[in-house]
C-alpha cells in the first residue's frame, strides 16, 4: 500500500446497505412530511417534489431520515466530499437462506 503525503487527498467510498421493515407506513409518512416541511435548507421546488414523492410512495420516505453528514460528524480527519442515497422497496425474506445482502455484481463487501 502506498502512503499519501499529508497534502494529498485520499478518498474512500463507503457503501452501506440496510434493510428495514416498515411496521407503520402512515406514521413514517407523517414523520417524513413533517421533516420535509421543517427543513430550512430545502428550496421550495425541492420541498414540493419531496412532499409529492412521499405522498405517492410512503415507503420512499425513509430516505428523508438518512443523514450522511451526521454519520460522519465528529470523525477526526474526515470531511464528506459527496453523498447520494435512495430508498426503494425490496423483496426480502429473512427465512430464505438464498437471500444475500451482497449480490455477486455488487463487488466486495464485508459480511
Amino acid at each position: 500500500m502506498t502512503s499519501n503525503s499529508e497534502n494529498e487527498p485520499r478518498y474512500v467510498r463507503l457503501q452501506i446497505e440496510l434493510i428495514v421493515e416498515v411496521v407503520d407506513q402512515k406514521a413514517l409518512q407523517v414523520a417524513a412530511l413533517e421533516q420535509v416541511r421543517a427543513d430550512e435548507f430545502l428550496e421550495d421546488e425541492e420541498r414540493s417534489e419531496a412532499i409529492a414523492a412521499i405522498e405517492i410512495d410512503p415507503a420512499g420516505a425513509i430516505a428523508h431520515f438518512v443523514d450522511p453528514v451526521a454519520m460522519l460528524e465528529g470523525v477526526p480527519g474526515v470531511e464528506l466530499a459527496e453523498a447520494t442515497w435512495e430508498s426503494q422497496p425490496v423483496e426480502y425474506d429473512p427465512e430464505n437462506e438464498d437471500w444475500d445482502l451482497y449480490d455477486a455484481d455488487a463487488g466486495d463487501g464485508v459480511e
